[in-house]
């Protein structure tokens, strides 16, 4: 196997890049934040009785930051991952799927 020598000069140009590429992956799935307190939270089920209604094909959900995270399709059949507050329900994010 042939190991590459890279010029040293292009090595911090080459860091900057990798570090800008694994944060902004990073900020797509934990950019979402809900600080609500427990005891306000709604129940899980009611959430998906509420997606259903509006018809989302819900596979899961579960809790990342505070927020509930939708996996499912939406009204429209496009593929979710959504972030709802679990005191109101609003949508807080969502992670654009391929």
């Amino acid at each position: 196997m042939k190991t590459i020598a890279l010029p040293a000069k292009m090595l911090p140009a080459l860091m900057l890049a990798a570090t800008t590429l694994f944060a902004t992956g990073a900020m797509a799935h934990g950019g979402f934040k809900c600080e609500e307190p427990k005891k306000e939270w709604k129940l899980r089920d009611d959430l998906e009785d509420k997606l259903k209604a509006e018809g989302w094909d819900v596979r899961k959900v579960k809790i990342d930051n505070g927020c509930y995270e939708v996996y499912g399709f939406d009204g429209k059949g496009q593929r979710r991952e959504a972030y709802f507050n679990p005191k109101t329900f609003e949508l807080v994010g969502d992670v654009p799927q391929k």
